[in-house]
């Protein structure tokens, strides 16, 4: 069984803080086999992180988290970006056009771009897989919602850090009966449907500073937007 992060963040993230070589460092040292940098609507780092992984021991596998209409979702293990602002059906044919695997990530939780606040169930099950323990959660009842969705549609689940600052990768781990170490096998048994789940809640003064840390770079880079 392999131990996989699959929802990171770098400082290519407008809520993101870390340089790529950060999140690779905590990642070996926290004991993981293989991650996934998936930057809002940005793959470059990710795509960096391939490169760089085996320096680590790692694998890395190519990310992105997309901003859909109806909200955010995770396209792994595609090298190109699919473009923001499409609806949820073309968002997830986009990655699948790319062979990359469409994760619904916190499905349940409207005030982080869940998904669910804008389509039926029926539309979520067209995901491959559904991010059912996301480590950034107050009372965990999203989280319960999403495993719950997940079992009754018989629907490969995953687990995410979410981490936004390195420390936190690692928070959360979907262990992958893989075929080998690489990452067309790490994505081929979570389609199949061969992960387990384990994680432990962000403590919540990281994911009030995460959160203060995103808003900060917002305004930061709508300013200088303004200015530009």
């Amino acid at each position: 069984m392999l131990s996989v992060e699959l929802h990171t963040h770098s400082s290519l993230s407008y809520d993101g803080r870390d340089p790529v070589e950060l999140i690779l460092e905590q990642a070996e040292a926290v004991g993981l086999d293989a991650i996934a940098v998936t930057d809002h609507d940005e793959i470059d780092a990710s795509l960096d992180a391939v490169e760089r992984a085996p320096e680590y021991g790692l694998v890395a596998i190519p990310g992105i988290e997309i901003s859909s209409k109806a909200g955010h979702i995770l396209g792994l293990g595609v090298e190109e970006a699919v473009p923001p602002g499409l609806s949820y059906e073309l968002t997830i044919e986009a990655i699948h056009e790319q062979g990359g695997l469409a994760v619904i990530p916190h499905p349940f939780q409207e005030s982080r771009h869940g998904v669910m606040a804008r389509i039926t169930r029926e539309q979520l099950a067209l995901g491959d897989a559904i991010e059912i323990y996301n480590s950034r959660l107050l009372t965990g009842r999203a989280n319960r919602q999403a495993e719950r969705f997940a079992r009754s549609y018989d629907l490969p689940m995953t687990a995410g850090s979410d981490a936004h600052i390195s420390e936190m990768v690692g928070q959360a781990v979907t262990r992958v009966d893989a075929d080998e170490r690489s990452a067309d096998a790490i994505l081929d048994a979570i389609r199949e449907g061969r992960t387990s789940v384990e994680g432990k809640r962000t403590p919540w003064h990281i994911s009030l500073r995460q959160f203060g840390g995103g808003v900060t770079r917002r305004i930061r880079n709508t300013v200088v937007g303004l200015l530009g």
